[in-house]
């Protein structure tokens, strides 16, 4: 079904029961925020606003709340965009079966954009900013902020609009040093399209003209997030998936998308930041206030019956987590049809995405060879920390399976079959003084810090304990537990500083280094604040340990050793995951907002 607008997506959401409304006013001062993550966290329908205080316009959220929705919202179109990707990602087919594939051209075709003659009108009406849904999602933000834009640039040298981006970064309209009405904060991490159209219009010191276009038909807002193909134009993905070609005019030199709920108009200079943030972002922690752009805003525009869509991001599961799910659906194997010998691959949700990947490649190289080591995974190891968003990776654990059993979505029985067969000795890798997620705190710096690969391959050397050994149930002043089999959470007192950590270890290996026989069956050790926590279930785990660790300088391991510049450890490795005083802090949910909204809810679900 090709929806026109927003509002054409929910009552179809609600014919089929797939819609809540809240009909009282809600405050979009936290109390907005709760309702979504409530209603996602309980695999709950679409949300429509009725009333924002404060404000004329409705607002919706949870769209892409669950991945059955999304098919559901895209089922004329999804499986047509699969294909083209695929086409896209493997040309040879094309030329396999040419008759097979004229369809998936004749659907690229109808999504390319088009521009609407300047005589047909377009229903906009100028508004302020401060007309906008003012939705602050945790206490701490900064101010209010858009989390479901649409981001248009062009670039300046080869103008028009199969060479623009569309991106997706979240937006500051209110709050810190901004100048009411005038001026709106533009926050986007490093390997991003805009910043390369922002360092060619610096180059040429000239500002760089953007539009934020916000609602419109649901594949636009998709189209903003998905990693596309070398030369698949967003603005064409969001035509072929919306079934409808993308309709655009231009104002004042301005990009404007006729179908979206909102614009915003505006300018970029060179070389001009100020404060943004902080914000409740997906590691599950606060993203700290910095310097970013500041865009000056030319006019905003929105129509009579304007929608606003937003989402929440958090701890993960958030809605995120399911937009990521509906990419994978998209995009299919395409991480590995680009990367040869890599069979799957996994950037693990409940870590925050990019602090940890799990991966399975194949071990090829010397065949004839009795003795199985990682030879071919190394290779892998380096080319994935050279593939665009997994570059931002922190751990990657990378196997081979030569059964071909093995899932990188079966979190526990990877961590089992990898850990039964790692040698700490030699199967560490570390990178240092490198760059990481802007969003990750555990490092040294802004998008600085470490990674490590983990590439295991052969016979299993170990069993993995299930119980508790003596030897850690005897240690003073700790509580531990096991989290999975061979993994143990060892809770001590509160991290202080890394001179008095290498203390720490040194006497916890003073303890341990001669209990080898007891731990043969540990492998791995996760310092953390709270073992009771990291040990009630995976997801706990999983975040702890690698949000809250840089691998350089939170690694350590039961007889550690250099050699050759080579670090490795003779027993079980250490993942010091305490709160360090850098860190930023975690988000917490407001108890009497929490409150409010059980009434809330109570009061509009039929």
């Amino acid at each position: 079904m090709a929806y026109i607008n927003l509002e054409d997506c929910l009552k179809d959401l609600e014919s089929t029961g797939q819609l809540l409304r809240i009909k009282e006013e809600v405050d979009p001062y936290l109390e907005m925020a709760a309702i979504q993550m409530r209603v996602y966290g309980e695999d709950g329908p679409a949300i429509l606003f009725e009333k924002v205080k404060g404000c004329k316009y409705r607002a919706t959220s949870n769209i892409f709340g669950t991945l059955e929705r999304s098919k559901y919202i895209f089922r004329d179109t999804l499986s047509k965009v699969q294909d083209l990707i695929e086409l896209r990602n493997n040309p040879i087919q094309a030329i396999k079966h040419p008759f097979k594939n004229l369809n998936t051209g004749i659907v690229a075709l109808k999504g390319l954009p088009i521009k609407k003659p300047s005589y047909i009108h377009i229903p906009f009406e100028e508004i302020k900013i401060t007309d906008l849904p003012q939705i602050h999602h945790w206490e701490k933000d900064g101010g209010s902020f858009i989390t479901l834009p649409q981001v248009y640039t062009e670039n300046i040298e080869k103008p028009g609009t199969m060479r623009s981006n569309l991106g997706m970064y979240r937006v500051q309209i209110l709050g810190n040093e901004y100048v009411t009405n005038e001026e709106v904060g533009l926050h986007y991490q490093i390997h991003r399209g805009i910043g390369v159209h922002q360092s060619i219009a610096n180059k040429k010191n000239l500002p760089l003209k953007v539009s934020i276009f916000v609602g419109g038909p649901p594949a636009h807002t998709l189209a903003a997030v998905m990693p596309l193909p070398e030369n698949l134009s967003e603005l064409t993905f969001a035509g072929m998936l919306a079934g409808r070609r993308f309709r655009y005019y231009y104002q004042d030199g301005y990009c404007i998308s006729a179908d979206a709920d909102f614009v915003i108009t505006g300018e970029i200079y060179p070389n001009e930041t100020k404060p943004e943030g902080p914000f409740g972002d997906h590691l599950g922690y606060y993203s700290l206030q910095h310097d970013f752009p500041v865009m000056h805003v030319h006019k905003v525009f929105a129509k009579k019956e304007a929608i606003w869509p937003f989402t929440v991001v958090g701890r993960p599961p958030q809605e995120d987590t399911s937009f990521g799910a509906l990419i994978h659906e998209i995009t299919g194997n395409a991480v590995e049809q680009e990367i040869p010998g890599l069979k799957a691959i996994n950037a693990v949700d409940a870590a925050g995405v990019h602090p940890l990947l799990l991966a399975i490649g194949s071990e090829r190289y010397t065949p004839f060879d009795s003795k199985k080591q990682p030879a071919e995974l190394l290779t892998l190891a380096n080319r994935i920390l050279g593939t665009g968003q997994l570059s931002l990776a922190k751990y990657l654990f990378i196997t081979a399976d030569d059964t071909n059993q093995l899932s990188v979505n079966n979190i526990e029985s990877y961590f089992k079959y990898i850990l039964e067969r790692i040698d700490w000795r030699r199967d560490i890798h570390f990178q240092t003084n490198t760059t990481i997620d802007t969003l990750d705190y555990s490092g040294t710096g802004l998008n600085a810090g470490s990674k490590v690969v983990f590439a295991a391959y052969g016979n299993q050397i170990r069993s993995l304990a299930i119980e508790l050994p003596a030897c850690l149930k005897e240690l003073r002043n700790t509580n531990a537990k096991i989290v999975l089999p061979g993994i143990v959470a060892l809770q001590t007192k509160a991290f202080s500083n890394y001179a008095d950590a290498e203390k720490e270890m040194q006497e916890l290996n003073i303890l341990l280094r001669d209990k080898t026989e007891s731990l043969i069956e540990i492998a791995l050790i996760i310092l953390c604040d709270d073992a009771d926590f990291v040990a009630e279930k995976l997801n706990n785990f999983l975040w702890v340990s690698f949000t809250r660790s840089n691998p350089s300088h939170d690694i350590y391991g039961i007889n550690s050793f250099t050699r050759y510049k080579h670090w490795g450890c003779e027993n079980a490795l250490i993942i010091d995951a305490r709160i360090k005083p850098h860190h930023a802090p975690a988000l917490i949910k407001n108890e009497a907002v929490e409150k409010r909204v059980d009434e809330i809810l109570k009061r509009n679900r039929g």
